[in-house]
């Protein structure tokens, strides 16, 4: 499923003007990338969208993010809507460990794992509401899962031993079921996700998702998923960035078990 699919998926009806806005997203960001990228997505309509359709505009921008390998530092926008603030400016979001980190509308250097990411620890912040801005980073990181993936698939089809491809080998392709069956699960738990419980288990998920896609991916790679001229480790590093941002993975199982534990019984969060 791609991300334009998806977005069609969680609105209320097809729109065909939303295929040419993903087109268009999509030829952007794929030449575009910072700080241009985020005056291009101001050009091309995101304040509109976001404070209009946040439900298609989200898993939209934020799943091509991830697909196309761009980035732009719009998260701050989604926490600032949510907080019901004007967007265009930065906020300290919460990182994994108890930290706080900027993420700077103008490209400058880092000392971020993700090199690209104009990304810097600040000193504290107050608290902000953070659920769709999980959201958003879950439909970033599943973008950035399919990508990988994609990567994956396609070496192990064109790679060959023995005489045949290694996609044809039994241990290579249930690394990469096993990654596709987490994605789907992913993608599956952010359109359920409506509340601050939903958008904590679609982030974690996600995250989880987005490990174990770098895990496998690397495996089915091998040496060559290791080089710089591969794409697969901006992918691995970004992935690793956006999992820790919001809340890592690991932390919000721990804190949706605290929540579960002390309210005595694990809510509804889907009607099947």
């Amino acid at each position: 499923m791609t991300t334009y699919k998806t977005a069609q998926a969680n609105a209320a009806a097809p729109d065909p003007e939303l295929g040419l806005l993903a087109d268009a997203l999509r030829k952007t960001m794929a030449t575009t990338t910072g700080a241009a990228l985020d005056a291009a997505l101001v050009e091309l309509g995101w304040p509109e969208m976001l404070a209009e359709m946040p439900e298609a505009a989200i898993p939209l921008v934020f799943g091509l993010l991830g697909e196309t390998g761009a980035h732009a530092p719009v998260i701050n926008d989604v926490v600032l809507a949510e907080a019901g603030s004007d967007i265009g400016a930065t906020v300290p979001l919460p990182y994994t460990g108890g930290r706080w980190i900027e993420w700077s509308r103008h490209d400058r250097d880092t000392e971020a794992l993700d090199a690209e990411l104009p990304v810097s620890v600040v000193g504290s912040g107050s608290a902000v509401p953070v659920s769709a801005g999980r959201r958003a980073l879950g439909w970033w990181l599943v973008g950035t899962s399919r990508a990988m993936l994609d990567l994956a698939r396609t070496h192990a089809l064109d790679r060959t031993q023995f005489g045949k491809p290694i996609a044809g080998f039994q241990a290579v392709r249930h690394r990469l079921a096993e990654t596709f069956v987490a994605i789907e699960g992913a993608e599956a738990t952010l359109h359920a996700a409506t509340d601050d419980l939903g958008s904590l288990l679609a982030k974690a998920a996600a995250g989880r998702a987005a490990i174990l896609t770098a895990r496998h991916c690397q495996q089915v790679l091998g040496g060559i998923g290791f080089t710089a001229e591969h794409d697969l480790h901006r992918h691995v590093r970004r992935a690793l960035v956006l999992d820790g941002l919001l809340g890592s993975s690991r932390e919000l199982t721990r804190e949706a078990g605290a929540i579960i534990r002390a309210g005595g019984s694990a809510p509804r969060l889907v009607n099947l």
